[in-house]
């Protein structure tokens, strides 16, 4: 097996779903625009800036999930990713998906996003395996509370247990991101590949000799 492994965010994808999902919220006047917006912002100024408290922005972020149920979520998650995402595909991330799977790679996304966000988008990308933050549900409702952030060094510790869990180790790992806070995941990859990077990892790579592309 030869495994391919994607981020999401600013990679497969020319946008923040985080970000995107706290917009739409706003616009179906779930929360605060003023008050959330706001906060929103500075989470993503942090995460851009590779200073993230992750605990704290889940305790933000999956706040608003205890409004529904899952049940009652999943059409506007649905109404979500139709409006929002489809529209932000990179557009040669299509492609490269698919000569991944021509060569015959085990494909992977492994995001910081919580999986009720990104759950859809892997299905729309066609990528069967997933590796996200998981917020914790009870009885079919969230309960505000994340199980296990996907963030930084942690994507290295989820992407090692799940390979751990496969029935043959991988013969090379291929690793896709555009954030310097997945410099781990990276490092970890016979083959890093730099997607429409940050300047931090853009640096870094430029510095290391790792191919630099844009899938825009």
């Amino acid at each position: 097996m030869r495994l391919a492994v994607f981020d999401l965010d600013h990679t497969l994808l020319a946008t923040d779903s985080d970000y995107l999902w706290g917009q739409f919220l706003c616009d179906q006047g779930l929360v605060d625009r003023a008050q959330y917006e706001a906060r929103n912002h500075e989470f993503y100024a942090d995460y851009t800036a590779g200073r993230l408290d992750i605990d704290a922005f889940y305790r933000f972020s999956l706040a608003p999930l205890r409004l529904k149920t899952l049940q009652e979520w999943e059409p506007l998650r649905q109404r979500f990713v139709q409006e929002q995402i489809v529209p932000c595909v990179a557009r040669l991330a299509p492609d490269l998906l698919a000569r991944h799977r021509a060569e015959g790679d085990t494909l992977l996304i492994t995001t910081a996003t919580q999986r009720f966000i990104t759950e859809p988008i892997a299905k729309l990308l066609g990528v069967e395996h997933l590796l996200a933050s998981e917020p914790e549900l009870s009885e079919g409702r969230f309960t505000g509370r994340l199980l296990r952030a996907n963030f930084n060094v942690g994507k290295v510790t989820r992407l090692r247990e799940w390979i751990a869990e496969q029935a043959l180790p991988p013969e090379g790992i291929t690793a896709y991101s555009d954030s310097r806070n997945d410099l781990p995941l990276l490092e970890m990859a016979d083959r890093p590949v730099a997607v429409d990077p940050d300047p931090v990892l853009r640096d870094e790579a430029e510095r290391r000799g790792w191919p630099v592309i844009s899938l825009r």
